[in-house]
């Protein structure tokens, strides 16, 4: 596993948090919400890639 995916998933959640107490002060809840939710679609498909590769890795090695 690589530490740069661990950077990634850390960078969008402080960004993530930042916009929502952003968006939350000034009283747009429902967009802090979309936010967030758009944060959380973001990280999942980035370890879907990564689970991707896990997987045809293990088929390679075996060899199934």
């Amino acid at each position: 596993m690589e530490i740069d995916l661990i950077f990634k998933v850390a960078a969008v959640g402080i960004i993530v948090a930042v916009l929502n107490v952003i968006l939350k002060s000034s009283g747009r809840d429902d967009q802090a919400l979309m936010i967030t939710l758009a944060g959380i679609v973001v990280v999942i498909v980035m370890l879907v890639q990564q689970i991707g590769t896990l997987f045809s890795t293990l088929k390679s090695v075996f060899g199934l």
